[in-house]
């Protein structure tokens, strides 16, 4: 299998699948290709349709889109039990995926991911405020109605693939100091020591294009100039 990825500095949507293929131990190849460069459609376009990353790559198949690989992996790998097996929560789990994918984009526009990055903390738009409610709200009620506590500190207890979800958001909560509530904090730490997790900080730590970083401190400070 093979996943096409980009700059570990600041692509979110690549850390989804990633990460729970590392977490569920899937062998796969991977492919960065550095964005915001001249020749970035034209390389991502050879294997990804949407011509966005990411993009995975099994034999004959191209699956791109995070929460689609999700999906796809599940179906793939059914003994890893990405999705969560109890029937209520793994509804709830494609539920809050969902909404993730679709959603949360004041926090998104805001708070860019730059996860080899801290800042200060700042006071936070309405909407931004919002979606943080929102989404301290979400790992609440699955670590305390969902949760089998016995597999793990994670929204269903083992990681899975609302956890993929949901890592570039631990990532930009840690990033800009956004402060949560105690049941949050215990979710957003498991997240951030995860091995896979660690591993992908550590890449991104390695990056050769420096100006994947400068480019995302000058777009945070635009963002931030605006409100």
């Amino acid at each position: 299998m093979h996943l096409l990825i980009g700059n570990k500095v600041y692509s979110s949507w690549s850390l989804r699948p990633w990460i729970v293929m590392r977490a569920k131990g899937i062998a796969f190849e991977e492919t960065l290709v550095p964005l915001r460069e001249v020749d970035t459609p034209a390389r991502i376009r050879k294997l990804s349709p949407s011509s966005k990353v990411p993009c995975l790559v099994d034999g004959d198949v191209a699956v791109w889109e995070s929460l689609a690989i999700m999906e796809y992996l599940a179906e793939r790998f059914p003994d890893t039990q990405i999705w969560p097996t109890d029937r209520r929560a793994r509804a709830h789990a494609r539920a809050i995926s969902s909404e993730m994918h679709a959603g949360f984009q004041a926090l998104r526009n805001h708070c860019p991911m730059t996860i080899t990055q801290r800042f200060a903390p700042e006071p936070l738009p309405l909407d931004v405020q919002a979606n943080v409610a929102r989404i301290t709200e979400i790992w609440t009620e699955a670590r305390t109605t969902f949760a089998d506590r016995a597999h793990g500190p994670f929204l269903y207890g083992a990681f899975g693939a609302a956890d993929g979800m949901y890592a570039p958001v631990v990532s930009r909560f840690h990033t800009y100091g956004v402060v949560v509530d105690v049941v949050s904090q215990g979710y957003m730490d498991a997240v951030r020591a995860h091995p896979a997790y660690r591993d992908w900080v550590a890449g991104a730590a390695a990056e050769p294009w420096v100006l994947a970083q400068n480019e995302g401190r000058s777009v945070i400070e635009d963002l931030r100039a605006k409100h």
